[in-house]
């Protein structure tokens, strides 16, 4: 994060859902606030995107890890959650469908103030107004803690939540990934949902400079990766944090889950991955 600027990340995060809905219709992740909320220098740029080829792995990577989230949060609703809180959400649109707004499920939006802002800028030009069951919560993750940003917006840290946490780790430092789950593992019958990257010796040499150069693009726009985790770490750490880790999808597994036809093409192997773990 550059200070006083919106994430890029979040910007193309949002184009990756956008041009899903259109050029694969949504079939794994449907939302259709996607493209609403773009701001003008994104959408001029969904067209060159969506030909891209080599960004379909991503694009498919971030629907598929938003399915996993939304249908692991219903599955905490059922069970009596009525927290969600979605860490780092940069342009998410959960807090606008939000299907559980009848059972009285209210949304925690924690992010950057920049981000922030430019979301409720980004809302207010699409005419989409702010849901009454949504609460901002601005945070600056490498410098305040998740406690202290939910402290002033009716959070209860005695009833239990559920917490979305995606396309936020690699960017953050050990140290401040493992205040977040501290945090998280103080909340009675908690659950969470987030993504996280492997190192990059675990991926084949062909692989491996490609995604080197990814990186590379991220640090260059002021968003560099800074943490991974094997597998077999990631964990160890959540048992040690008090986490049952309930499932550890890779891309094999996500793509044998939601891809179908899609599938045709993506690399399989060490990447990235999207874990569930309740409390």
């Amino acid at each position: 994060m550059r200070a006083g600027q919106p994430s890029q990340t979040a910007r193309r995060t949002a184009a990756y859902r956008a041009i899903h809905q259109t050029l694969e219709g949504g079939t794994i992740f449907h939302d259709p606030f996607a493209s609403r909320i773009l701001d003008a220098r994104m959408l001029a740029t969904l067209d060159e995107m969506a030909a891209d080829p080599s960004l379909k792995p991503m694009r498919l990577f971030v629907a598929a890890r938003s399915r996993f989230s939304e249908d692991a949060l219903g599955a905490s609703v059922a069970r009596g959650i009525r927290q969600v809180v979605v860490l780092g959400a940069g342009l998410d649109t959960f807090s606008l469908r939000n299907p559980f707004a009848g059972q009285g499920v209210r949304v925690f939006e924690v992010d950057f103030p920049a981000t922030q802002q430019w979301k409720r800028e980004q809302l207010s030009q699409a005419a989409l107004a702010l849901p009454g069951w949504l609460t901002f919560a601005p945070v600056d993750f490498e410098r305040q803690s998740i406690a202290e940003g939910l402290a002033q917006s009716g959070f209860r840290v005695d009833q239990p939540a559920f917490f979305q946490w995606l396309g936020v780790v690699p960017y953050l430092t050990r140290q401040a990934i493992s205040g977040t789950l501290d945090f998280i593992a103080g909340i009675p019958r908690s659950e969470f949902v987030f993504d996280y990257a492997e190192p990059f010796e675990n991926y084949p040499p062909d692989r491996r400079a490609h995604i080197m150069g990814v990186a590379e693009r991220a640090a260059a726009r002021g968003e560099p990766w800074l943490s991974h985790f094997d597998p077999a770490e990631l964990a160890k750490l959540l048992h040690d944090k008090g986490f049952a880790l309930v499932e550890d999808l890779g891309v094999a597994e996500l793509s044998d889950r939601y891809y179908g036809a899609l599938k045709a093409g993506i690399p399989i192997g060490p990447g990235a991955h999207v874990v569930r773990a309740q409390r």
